[in-house]
């Protein structure tokens, strides 16, 4: 039996809903994976009168394809889709079924009307919380447009495949054999880079806002509901709903809710944003803030949009080292993500560079699938919590270089090395490893913003108490302000602070 009693009770649930007769064709030989995956197929069929199994031949195997009776869908799994993929298995039976999508209708259409063939194959890790938004995007491509396919792959059971082209980072997604992304990406994101996204068109006949709000994460989504609450014009621009709490595993400091994960998290802030009467704009990244009679926000796609204030919330990202080799081999050894990439990194020998809580929590992470981890540190002690370090210490596969800069990721097509510099005598040292993971802070979003606003010399918005930057009418929150805590939990109430401090500003003014 592959699914466990608490799955099996879910999945029961989740199958009352198929609408209509699934065909699910499977190729599998006597390896493994083909056993488990036909011992999951038959569980399946087992449980719902509505799926029917048939044996056959696919372009891999282990791998089987989820479709309508008499036609072909286009959805293939190739490994076995449970741990964080199980909801992408879920919704592919759901929707092949014919139950509706939930997804707006701009976007179907959009999905509806893309020509000629795409064929994507996703290449995924069990344990990948940025996985399932890419598996379950191309999914729902595949069954609504005919002309498009995708087939999820699980590197772990498709090794030789993985290390053939190279695959370093997942997701990794190829279209029509050749590479297309690298990392997470929402079906409007894939849309753009198929050239379906809208265009400075779509927003020429915008009214102006009485709030606008510049960012969709924990800040912008809490700012532009309070904003909204009030009763005034409000709308979101926003690159992708979530921001960085999308690239977040476990969250266990949510006060109220013992445990939750990132991408659980974001989907409910754009839930309830969608509650009220916001103008959502996704897909979208400002380049230009200026204040003339109204304040304007011009989108990188040439749009302008007007606000009689504005809420900056544009977060933050990884900091990079900054170092020769960095760029050149991102995803390719260098990665960001422990969560995500570490499975790809299995039995080798990496680097985490940083010292503080993210830095040995990922070397705590790593240390139990990787073969070795050395963690440098560029001060001469580590940062991150004593609990974490006693745990890091009594780990047998972990070394800590202290005082040491990091001076070049090496490699030839893929990462073969790390240099470092010894603060204290100067002498150059190199290590011999196959993948480096970045973990040394943030750096805010607010590189276009200029002079526009006060900022600390970190690049952090300055905000006075009520959330209000030095230019009139424009507020902040978030971790792109000089706030000095960075938690989601803070960035809420700094977002509705920064709302209420918006609305005030309206009334006197």
């Amino acid at each position: 039996m592959i699914l466990d009693a608490d799955i099996k009770a879910q999945l029961n649930q989740y199958l009352q809903l198929l609408e209509g007769d699934v065909l699910i064709k499977v190729s599998a030989e006597s390896d493994a994976v083909s056993t488990d995956m036909l011992a999951l197929v038959d569980e399946l069929a087992s449980m719902s009168s509505r799926i029917t199994v048939e044996r056959t031949q696919l372009p891999r195997t282990p791998s089987f394809s989820v479709n309508r009776v008499g036609e072909d869908t286009g959805v293939t799994f190739a490994g076995i889709p449970l741990g964080h993929e199980f909801t992408s298995l879920v919704l592919a039976l759901l929707q092949v079924s014919g139950r509706a999508p939930k997804v707006e209708q701009d976007v179907i259409d959009q999905i509806k009307s893309i020509q000629g063939e795409y064929h994507f194959e996703s290449y995924i890790s069990l344990s990948c919380h940025n996985c399932p938004d890419v598996v379950q995007a191309l999914n729902l491509m595949s069954i609504l447009n005919p002309g498009i396919t995708h087939t999820m792959i699980d590197g772990a059971a498709f090794k030789e495949e993985v290390e053939s082209k190279n695959i370093m980072a997942v997701p990794t997604v190829f279209l029509n054999g050749e590479s297309f992304s690298s990392g997470r990406m929402t079906l409007e994101e894939i849309l753009g880079k198929l050239g379906s996204a809208p265009d400075a068109s779509a927003f020429a006949d915008k009214d102006p806002y009485d709030v606008l709000v510049v960012g969709g994460g924990p800040a912008g989504a809490s700012a532009a509901i309070y904003a909204a609450r009030k009763g005034i014009r409000t709308g979101i621009v926003a690159e992708r709903f979530g921001g960085q709490v999308m690239d977040t595993v476990g969250i266990e400091n949510f006060i109220s809710v013992k445990y939750t994960e990132g991408p659980k998290l974001a989907a409910s802030l754009e839930e309830h944003v969608k509650e009220y009467n916001v103008d959502v704009m996704k897909l979208q990244r400002a380049k230009r803030l200026e204040k003339k009679d109204l304040i304007e926000v011009e989108l990188e796609n040439g749009a302008v949009l007007k606000s009689k204030t504005v809420i900056l919330s544009t977060g933050a990202r990884w900091r990079n080292v900054g170092v020769p080799g960095e760029a050149e081999f991102k995803n390719k050894g260098v990665a960001y993500c422990p969560h995500c990439d570490g499975p790809l990194f299995i039995g080798k020998h990496v680097a985490v560079i940083g010292g503080g809580n993210s830095g040995i929590e990922a070397a705590i992470d790593l240390a139990g699938i990787v073969k070795h981890v050395t963690v440098l540190e560029f001060m001469p002690e580590l940062k991150a919590d004593s609990v974490l370090q006693d745990r890091l210490y009594s780990l047998p596969n972990v070394t800590v270089l202290k005082n040491v800069q990091t001076k070049e990721i090496t490699g030839t097509d893929k990462v073969n090395g790390i240099s470092y510099i010894e603060r204290d005598t100067g002498a150059v040292q190199h290590i011999e490893l196959e993948g480096v993971f970045v973990q040394i802070g943030l750096v805010p979003n607010t590189d276009w913003l200029g002079d526009t606003v006060e900022r600390t010399r970190m690049g952090e918005i300055v905000v006075d108490k009520h959330g209000a930057t030095t230019l009139p009418g424009v507020f902040a929150a978030g971790d792109c302000t000089n706030s000095p805590y960075k938690q989601i939990i803070i960035s809420m109430g700094s977002g509705a602070n920064a709302a209420l401090g918006a609305f005030d500003y309206l009334i006197r003014n």
